[in-house]
């Protein structure tokens, strides 16, 4: 499988990568070390997580993602085989949030401890602090960096605006760079990433790990009526999708899965994946089975027409 640079980090990953937030929510921690195992014996490496994960549900205090990750890490041994993403910034409660340079330097060693490693591989500002200088932010990464305990840093959810500011006072300062973006990005939600932030990443050389890759589980094909909503917990997150447009892109990926012997979800990130700006699409799996059918899409290649006919679809 080929590697694809994490932008100017030196790091490489196989363009699919997994998302954590589903561990210790709807995945307990005996599934989530399977799933693991299966992802990086399927020739992948990139785990994406957060300090946040799983905040949301009822008795979680956040930290369950990481905790689970770092347990897989001491019981399996496979802490070099992973490419480990985290992040930073959300309201983990007790007025723990933001990218001030005091959190992020007490944020970092919970999230480490967590994850029982020396060192995160991506460490991401989860989102942006308006609150915080730029300048305060990318001087506690450097120093992070300096440190060994970070390798490179990232940003998620940043404006187009707010994300070049961030990358002009790297280079005015010389500070270390965001050198990946992490937006909402699938064949539903388009236009905020491609209205500029996409230009952006091509022009500056970021690497773009895109999450909501199957919008919530919509472009998997499931959820076809609000009847089908109560499928699972991500359910109602898709409402939104249900009205013509979003029946006409499950049309052409109904088509294009027939072609192409595959499945509407394998198809809906094979289009990413070939998307010129795009290094991994983020995937989460409940069950092997499910994470069989999504690691199907790195070697499934679209031709023109197939693209053609998804960006006519959901355009």
């Amino acid at each position: 499988m080929i590697k694809r640079k994490l932008g100017n980090s030196g790091l490489e990953i196989a363009p699919l990568a997994f998302g954590g937030n589903v561990f210790g929510w709807t995945v307990d921690e005996a599934m989530s070390f399977k799933l693991l195992d299966a992802f990086v014996a399927a020739g992948f490496s990139l785990v994406d997580t957060a300090d946040l994960y799983s905040r949301w549900v009822p008795g979680n205090s956040g930290g369950e993602s990481e905790r689970i990750i770092g347990n897989w890490f001491k019981q399996s041994g496979k802490r070099d085989a992973v490419v480990l993403a985290t992040k930073v910034g959300m309201d983990m409660g007790d007025d723990r949030k933001g990218l001030s340079r005091k959190y992020i330097l007490r944020a970092v060693e919970d999230s480490l401890k967590r994850l029982q490693t020396d060192r995160i591989d991506l460490y991401q500002s989860h989102t942006d602090d308006p609150e915080t200088p730029l300048e305060e932010t990318l001087e506690a990464y450097a120093q992070l960096i300096k440190e060994g305990k970070v390798l490179a840093i990232g940003a998620s959810n940043y404006t187009e605006a707010r994300l070049a500011e961030a990358l002009v006072v790297s280079e005015v300062n010389g500070f270390p760079r965001y050198e990946t973006l992490q937006p909402e990005y699938n064949l539903f939600d388009r236009s905020e990433y491609e209205s500029g932030l996409e230009a952006l990443c091509l022009e500056k050389e970021l690497g773009v790990i895109t999450y909501y890759s199957l919008a919530s589980g919509f472009l998997s094909g499931k959820y076809r009526s609000e009847a089908d909503l109560s499928k699972s917990a991500r359910g109602q997150g898709v409402k939104k999708c249900l009205n013509t447009r979003g029946f006409r892109i499950l049309d052409a990926l109904d088509r294009v899965a027939a072609a192409h012997q595959a499945t509407p979800a394998s198809v809906a990130l094979a289009w990413l994946i070939a998307r010129p700006s795009v290094t991994a699409p983020i995937v989460s799996a409940t069950n092997l089975a499910q994470l069989d059918e999504l690691v199907r899409a790195a070697t499934l290649s679209l031709d023109g027409n197939a693209v053609a006919l998804l960006n006519e679809a959901s355009a």
